[in-house]
Formats: C-alpha cells, structure tokens, sequence
C-alpha cells in the first residue's frame, strides 16, 4: 500500500499504529476473500455503507476505489441514491456531495 497516496490522517494512523494498520489489512483482505463480489461491487457497498454512517472520508475513499474498480459515475450515484428510503434523503443529499468531490475532482473540474 502506498503510504504517500492516502488522506493525511489515515496515514498519520498508520505510522503512529504499524502493527494496527497491518491487522486493518488483514481483515479486509480477509473480508474481500469472503465470497464472490468482485471488487467494483464491493467498494460501491462499502461507499453506500459509509454514506450510511456519514462518513465523508471513507465516501471520498471507497469512491475513489469505486472508480479505479471500473465503476462508473452513473453507478456511484445509483448506490447512493438506493440508500433513501433507509437512511433518508439528508444523508443521502450528504453522500452525493462527497461522492462529487472525487467525480469533479477526476473530470477535472
């Protein structure tokens, strides 16, 4: 994993925490590994599950991987947007913003 290309504190937490940071991995490759979702599929329940808990940065990294999976823009709205009638459309609203921070930022906008 490329230290120098994750958020600021995250990667602050790694190297405060090496052995937990490791442990971390561990788990979600273990997690991965579990069943038979491909890894575009996987992030894009890992985007909606952290717009659930709103959490912005995970939004912003678990788009991001969405992405680089193959994901598609239309796709990263769809999941988040299947999320309203379970969390509401506040939260909902929240994560579409986030969502577009990573999308604008790779459209170059």
């Amino acid at each position: 994993m490329d230290i120098k290309a994750l958020p600021g504190h995250y990667s602050k937490i790694r190297k405060r925490f090496p052995e937990y940071a490791s442990a971390l991995d561990k788990l979600g490759e273990a997690a991965r590994c579990a069943g038979p979702l491909d890894e575009k599929t996987a992030h894009l329940i890992q985007m909606a599950a952290a717009a659930a808990v709103h959490s912005e940065g995970a939004v912003h990294s678990h788009t991001r991987r969405a992405l680089m999976a193959g994901a598609e823009k239309e796709e990263i709205y769809h999941a988040l947007l299947l999320l309203t009638s379970t969390v509401g459309f506040p939260t909902v609203a929240a994560a579409l913003s986030w969502a577009d921070d990573i999308l604008k930022k790779k459209e170059g906008k």
